[in-house]
């Protein structure tokens, strides 16, 4: 299994993401995340892989990727539509430098799911955004 690391260009954060997809899901079905590049190692990918969302400089969360398609771009230039599960799955988030496009990511080095109340438990959404992001980029949570 291989997954994708993609930059959320434009979201604020994870909810703005939600909305902006739930939109998308709506008028412009299938859901699906429009890219240039094709995906060399589609099979990989299509063995239970997912694209881990960067928003706000962070993994963050992550979407199954349940096909990989030839689309087009509005303007009918040929892209690829990698066709996401609508559903958002939290992840313990990860400090990550800007790049372009896409990356791979392998299996082992993908950041886990977070298990529901996880943060309630340990205490963490009680804290303010701006210091749990700091947290997080000091790698101390």
């Amino acid at each position: 299994m291989l997954h994708l690391l993609k930059l959320s260009v434009g979201p604020r954060d994870v909810a703005q993401l939600r909305r902006i997809q739930a939109e998308r899901a709506v008028s412009e079905p299938p859901l699906r995340h429009r890219t240039r590049t094709v995906p060399r190692r589609r099979a990989e990918i299509l063995e239970g892989g997912s694209i881990f969302w960067v928003v706000a400089g962070f993994v963050q969360v992550r979407q199954r990727i349940m096909d990989i398609r030839e689309d087009c771009w509005e303007d009918g230039s040929a892209c690829c539509g990698l066709i996401l599960d609508p559903e958002l799955v939290p992840v313990e988030a990860r400090a990550v430098k800007a790049f372009q496009g896409w990356r791979y990511l392998e299996h082992a080095e993908a950041p886990a799911d977070v298990v529901a109340g996880t943060e309630a438990v340990r205490g963490l959404d009680k804290l303010p955004p701006s210091l749990r992001a700091a947290l997080r980029e000091a790698r101390l949570i």
